[in-house]
């Protein structure tokens, strides 16, 4: 989400997210890894944030390497803990890798349609097509099967 994005806290005072995190304490932050990439486990620092709404917090992603920030809004209803709220924020990564391969391999972004129905058969073949390419790769791995049969 942006970061101008108007927060506003407990005592209902509203301010922009990124003039927020300069008042966090020091105890706010908590370092997690949020999943697996490609250079192993990705790890950042956390800070959670109540809102003014109970069932809304905000969750705030501190790059350890360069102090970069990224901003989550959380409908939090349930109030699930901390450690589940960053395991969901990782789980974008993933997700947008998975479409990024569509894209390439399947053509999921290959489309020029005008209403509803034809774009929601496109997104769902190409899908059904991502999945098919998927699992059959994933049963050639299991198998032992690194190359096509000649």
């Amino acid at each position: 989400m942006p970061k101008t994005t108007q927060f506003t806290d407990t005592n209902r005072k509203t301010v922009p997210l990124n003039k927020l995190t300069g008042g966090l304490r020091r105890n706010a932050w908590q370092r997690r890894a949020c999943g697996i990439g490609s250079k192993g486990h990705r790890v950042y620092d956390w800070a959670l944030i109540d809102s003014a709404d109970p069932d809304h917090q905000y969750l705030i992603r501190r790059s350890i390497d360069d102090g970069e920030l990224a901003f989550y809004h959380c409908y939090n209803p349930n109030h699930a803990r901390f450690g589940e709220l960053v395991h969901v924020a990782g789980a974008r990564w993933p997700i947008e890798e998975c479409f990024g391969s569509a894209k390439n391999e399947v053509g999921l972004d290959n489309y020029q349609v005008r209403t509803w129905d034809p774009w929601h058969r496109h997104v769902t073949l190409a899908m059904l097509a991502h999945t098919f390419l998927a699992v059959t790769a994933h049963k050639a791995k299991k198998r032992g099967l690194t190359k096509p049969n000649d």
